[in-house]
This record gives structure tokens, sequence and C-alpha cells, in this order.
């Protein structure tokens, strides 16, 4: 059996691409980002736009990895990549809106093979299970687009 599974698939769907209560779905706040706004910092201090999507992207990979029990990309190979500097050659918001996408449509192919016994299994390189950390990346992914809501209208 796997309805547990299932309301997870459709909360992260209904998060990213749906309607999600809070407002307008990461998606589509992602798509409406100005491209050429996005290594700016409004007070100098702040994280910039292309850095929170990257930020995003490095747990929602990190998340998948676990999922797919990748022995090769432990710990501390994603807490290297978390926060990193932005390098405009590589890192552009097209690539990164991509890269965000196609982590989660993994995940959640990865997910329909899963039973909802899965969940209580403990997360590598945590002590917690797995039911705890894909309902974190859903609150990670929905916390991190209210800043980058907050930080467009600045921008604007």
């Amino acid at each position: 059996m796997n309805k547990e599974i299932q309301s997870i698939i459709r909360r992260i769907e209904n998060v990213n691409s749906g309607q999600p209560w809070f407002g307008r779905a990461v998606y589509i706040l992602l798509e409406e980002v100005d491209p050429k706004k996005v290594y700016e910092k409004p007070n100098g201090s702040e994280h910039s736009l292309i850095e929170l999507l990257y930020h995003m992207n490095v747990w929602a990979a990190f998340a998948l990895k676990r999922l797919e029990k990748d022995e090769e990309h432990d710990m501390s190979y994603f807490e290297a990549l978390d926060w990193r500097k932005i390098d405009p050659k590589k890192h552009n918001w097209k690539k990164g809106l991509a890269e965000f996408k196609a982590i989660h449509k993994k995940i959640i192919a990865v997910l329909k093979k899963k039973d909802d016994v899965f969940l209580k299994e403990i997360v590598d390189f945590r002590k917690y299970n797995y039911r705890f950390l894909l309902n974190g990346m859903i609150e990670h992914n929905i916390y991190h687009a209210g800043q980058i809501s907050y930080l467009k209208k600045l921008l604007d």
C-alpha cells in the first residue's frame, strides 16, 4: 500500500505546480523572475535570487540521492555545494530552474515505486526518517518561495 506516498506526491505537485493554499505555485513564481535581476542583493547582505534557487536545488538533490540510496554523494558533498559562490558563467536562472524541476520530477518517479513502509526508514547521514525528509523538503520549498517572492518585489 502507498496511500501516504501518493499523498506526499500530490503535495509536492500541488506546491510546485498546482494551486496551493498559500498562493502561487513555486514553479510559477520562479518562472516570473526576471533573469537579469537574479544576481542582485538589495541591501548587499541578503542572498540573491540565484543563491536561493541553487540552495533549494542542493537540498532537493540531497532528498533525491537519499531516496535513491546513492552511496557516492555523502553529506559533505551537499554541504560543500550549499550557499556556494555563484559563478554567472556556470549558474544561471534558466539552468537552475530546469534543474529544480528535473530533480522534483525524479523524486516523484522514485516515490511512485515505494511503499508506505519505506517512509519509516532512517535517512542516511541523518537521525530522521523519509517521512520527515520529504515533508521537510516540501516546507523548505515553500519557505524559500516566500523569500523569493519578497526579494522579487524588492527588485521590481
